[in-house]
């Protein structure tokens, strides 16, 4: 019976000695890497809207009735092309009417001249009163006056008969007509703004940035056209913005700031910005969202690749292994982008190790051993 006992209790004891032993797990080898001050070529991106580098709104500058739309709809037109007539009876009819009133007052001006001419020696020779050479002068001059008001009223009237005939004002792609065949136009509530033509070879992107960003965009600008002139010619390279188009893509013509707003709006503290991009090919239409990527050389900075930041609803943060080769969760406040990397400006400092390549498998208070491993960017260091 003794023997038993002291069996199972020797079993007892290995049982014990084994469930420990399954327990302990080994420590898990985890890539870092070492946070250094890096000198990045990084970016900032801002929303922007495109439009033509000339978008002229086709107007119908008389009243009347659409008559018809010489062009097809989505279609390149060509400057001085006709693409709409109103119907312009009434317009003739003002023509018609104010040349006859023209043909009335030169008649009465020759008559008023040939008085004027007979009075005028007879007054040398007091044959006539003064007064009454008078009377026929002014009729004269006013005769003269009435033949120029007449003038132009016809020119008047001639206008408003070429605007019965609307033409494109520039080489461009022509968008939808907002009236049709036989609907009233150029009054509201009815259509005035007819049609818009777009000149697309090049676009326009307007953007708007803090105060503070065209502080650091407008320093960054001076210096680079300082670094970048050419000495012979005298010119700065201009093109060195980037348009990352909604699909993520990015347009193949880089391009350049022409406009910055005289001052900042003092409700939204925000600067209007206006960028121009080649588009010989087109693609880019007005309308479409953009954005604008500026890149600049901020110097040396606290940077680390992008995979080792783990964002959630506009927070960021990291996993930090501390001196004790224990996993920490640190919130970091992240600046301006390049290729794959990130500026840190706050919430680590240099010389600590980050956890790289696997957030996804650590947590808190996990004890580790790190392993130190570089990353190369592709950024133009």
């Amino acid at each position: 019976m003794k023997n038993t006992l002291l069996l199972l209790l020797l079993l007892a004891v290995l049982v014990s000695c084994n469930g420990n032993k399954q327990k302990e797990v080994p420590l898990q080898e985890i890539p870092v890497i070492k946070v250094k001050k890096q000198d990045l070529k990084m970016f900032t991106l801002f929303v922007g809207q495109v439009y033509g580098y000339k978008d002229i709104p086709i107007r119908a500058r008389v009243e009347g009735y659409l008559e018809g739309i010489h062009f097809k709809e989505g279609s390149g037109v060509k400057k001085g092309q006709l693409l709409y007539t109103i119907d312009s009876q009434p317009f003739e009819a003002e023509v018609a009417a104010n040349q006859s009133k023209l043909a009335e007052a030169k008649t009465m001006l020759i008559k008023a001249e040939a008085e004027y001419n007979r009075y005028k020696p007879l007054v040398k020779t007091n044959a006539v009163s003064k007064s009454d050479y008078d009377a026929v002068k002014a009729q004269y001059e006013a005769a003269i006056a009435a033949v120029e008001a007449a003038k132009a009223r016809l020119r008047i009237a001639n206008i408003n008969l070429s605007y019965a005939r609307i033409k494109s004002p520039i080489d461009g792609i022509i968008g939808k007509t907002m009236a049709k065949v036989g609907e009233f136009v150029g009054r509201d509530p009815n259509p005035v703004i007819l049609n818009t033509v777009s000149r697309l070879d090049s676009i326009r992107v307007e953007f708007f940035i803090s105060e503070n960003q065209y502080l650091k965009l407008a320093r960054y600008m001076i210096n680079v056209d300082t670094v970048s002139m050419d000495m012979d010619t005298g010119e700065r390279s201009k093109d060195r913005l980037q348009l990352v188009l909604s699909d993520g893509t990015l347009h193949k013509y880089r391009g350049h700031i022409d406009f910055i707003d005289r001052g900042v709006d003092s409700q939204t503290g925000a600067m209007l910005i206006q960028a121009t991009f080649p588009n010989p090919d087109r693609l880019v239409r007005p309308g479409q969202y953009a954005k604008v990527k500026i890149e600049q050389d901020d110097g040396m900075v606290l940077a680390l690749p992008q995979r080792c930041i783990n964002e959630i609803q506009g927070s960021y943060s990291v996993y930090v292994v501390n001196k004790d080769n224990v996993i920490e969760p640190r919130i970091v406040v992240v600046g301006d982008k390049s290729v794959d990397m990130w500026e840190i400006k706050e919430g680590i400092k240099e010389g600590e190790l980050v956890v790289i390549d696997a957030i996804q498998m650590v947590r808190k208070g996990q004890k580790v051993i790190p392993k130190e491993t570089e990353f190369k960017s592709k950024a133009n260091i």
